[in-house]
């Protein structure tokens, strides 16, 4: 398949993974033409920053409307160009932009509206606070091609929303989805240079992070994270960077199996695995290991591994053959050092270059990668725990911080285990689910990343903040300015006291005693 390699220098092209039909082809941007987008995003931007919110929210609302009329062509298109099955990109990409542009709707005025900031410091009392945000500019958004529609429309919707223009590079591997997202909002009234979408491979994203964007988001790996964060560096370039995770799940001796085995084979399994939120690495009570193998197995092969456009398929193929030859070297290692494959285990080649067919591990270790590295594949390694705190230590071994699940009928103790777990997000009883949690933030700590994206702290993360102060006592001179005199320094002292020492008496006392200060006529 061609979909990985320019077919020329600077070209690059899309493809079914289903099928390797070539869908379109495309030329790469250059610098030069990613420069001009941004400087057309910054010229355009002014006049879309100064609308009234309810002018922006308006145009949120028209977006919501047509991509609900448009819902079954957009999730068609998914499927077609990224390979999840048709259900699941109209629930966890469709859905989810719904909702995001829902929680937009509701909320982004009142989190854009001044807020009073009140003064305790008996000192400032004179003075009048507010905070007022505003927005960065223009933001650029490196998108990947695992959630080619809800990862880069929730994060252009709360861009623009705020007020930002946008200028998105999303993967080369589904680039006809972020077009399907452009051609949406310039009906809704998105102005065409307020949002724009540049395509190409690496040096094409390479080019946006160097361009005068104002703020980079990006999601994907955490080395190409890494590499973003340094090229930033240099000139303070402001980030969020949702990178990978090795998601753990802890199944805990008072689970129930039955639910407990279905959330590990659908968190496993869904979109073929490749989702940052992926249960990647499962451990069970000892007590429950070998009936929760079993259930697992028993599910797992019930599937049905197609192309997702079939009615019938639950698990469509990989995006491309060099992600799945990934997933195929961790198994093959695993096997190898001890690990038991249970089902799957091998390619499906009668299907085609990237289907790789649901696997359950047993017998797995720490010393082996596939439960260390990040897999992004549809593998399921399972591994035996003794107590509650051998299990927290086995989820919090790794690079990796971004989300993780506890599975128990007991939801205080579920709730006091999460806060000991290392991660951005901790489910208790559910998976995968916190993205489609439009309130909910979603970002992680370690390797995973830095920053947010949804709800008010991903607003936030879209706006600069600046603190606006006015005196109410504009024509008295402050009694700390010039010049300070001999005296000075303990009627300061006193005055300290007045304000913090202990006791009513003790405050009295440094009243007085820097009470020669308030009408001190040595003032500049």
């Amino acid at each position: 398949m061609a979909t990985q390699s320019a077919i020329l220098t600077g070209k690059f092209v899309s493809t079914n993974p289903a099928t390797g039909e070539v869908l379109a082809a495309f030329e790469c941007a250059t610098e030069i033409e990613v420069n001009n987008a941004v400087e057309r995003a910054r010229t355009a931007q002014p006049a879309w920053g100064a609308l009234p919110i309810a002018q922006r929210v308006a145009v949120l609302q028209r977006f919501q409307r047509i991509l609900l009329q448009n819902k079954s062509a957009v999730a068609e298109l998914i499927t077609r160009e990224a390979g999840k099955p048709l259900p699941e990109a109209l629930l966890t990409e469709v859905m989810v932009v719904l909702d995001a542009a829902r929680f937009l709707i509701e909320n982004v005025a009142s989190f854009l509206r001044d807020e009073a900031v009140p003064h305790g410091n008996l000192v400032m009392k004179a003075k009048s606070g507010r905070v007022i945000r505003s927005p960065y500019g223009v933001v650029g958004i490196i998108s990947p091609w695992n959630y080619p529609l809800s990862i880069p429309a929730t994060e252009s919707l709360a861009a623009l929303a705020t007020g930002n223009a946008v200028v998105l590079k999303p993967s080369e591997s589904t680039p006809l989805i972020a077009l399907e997202l452009a051609a949406m909002l310039h009906a809704a009234g998105v102005p065409r240079d307020v949002f724009q979408v540049v395509l190409g491979e690496g040096p094409t994203g390479g080019a946006l992070v160097n361009a005068a964007i104002d703020k980079i988001v990006f999601t994907g790996s955490a080395p190409t994270g890494r590499r973003i964060a340094q090229a930033a560096a240099p000139r303070l370039l402001p980030v969020v960077l949702e990178l990978g995770g090795k998601d753990p799940m802890l199944v805990l001796d008072d689970a129930d199996l039955d639910v407990a085995s279905s959330a590990a084979v659908w968190g496993a399994f869904t979109n073929a695995g490749q989702a940052c939120l992926s249960v990647e690495r499962c451990y069970v009570h000892r007590s429950l290991y070998q009936r929760f193998l079993d259930l697992c197995v028993e599910k797992t092969r019930k599937l049905h591994l197609g192309n997702g456009l079939e009615p019938a398929t639950d698990v469509g193929p990989m995006i491309h053959p060099r992600q799945l030859q990934i997933v195929e070297s961790q198994v093959d290692e695993a096997r190898q050092l001890g690990a038991t494959v249970l089902t799957g285990g091998a390619p499906a080649l009668d299907l085609g270059p990237n289907f790789y067919p649901p696997t359950v591990l047993a017998d797995v270790t720490h010393h082996m990668r596939v439960m260390r590295e990040e897999t992004f594949g549809p593998v399921l390694p399972i591994m035996p725990f003794d107590d509650d705190d051998t299990a927290i230590a086995l989820a919090n071994d790794g690079e990796y911080g971004l989300a993780a699940s506890i599975w128990t009928s007991n939801r205080a103790r579920g709730e006091a285990l999460a806060r000991k777990i290392d991660a951005g997000t901790v489910m208790v009883n559910d998976v995968l689910s916190c993205f489609a949690i439009s309130e909910a933030p979603h970002g992680g700590i370690k390797a995973s990343g830095l920053g947010s994206t949804h709800g008010r702290y991903g607003l936030a993360e879209m706006v600069r903040l600046k603190y606006v102060d006015s005196d109410l006592a504009p024509k008295i001179k402050k009694l700390w300015w010039y010049g300070y005199g001999p005296g000075m320094a303990s009627q300061m002292e006193g005055f300290l006291d007045s304000l913090f020492a202990e006791g009513t008496l003790s405050r009295l006392a440094g009243a007085l005693r820097s009470s020669s200060a308030l009408t001190r006529k040595n003032r500049l």
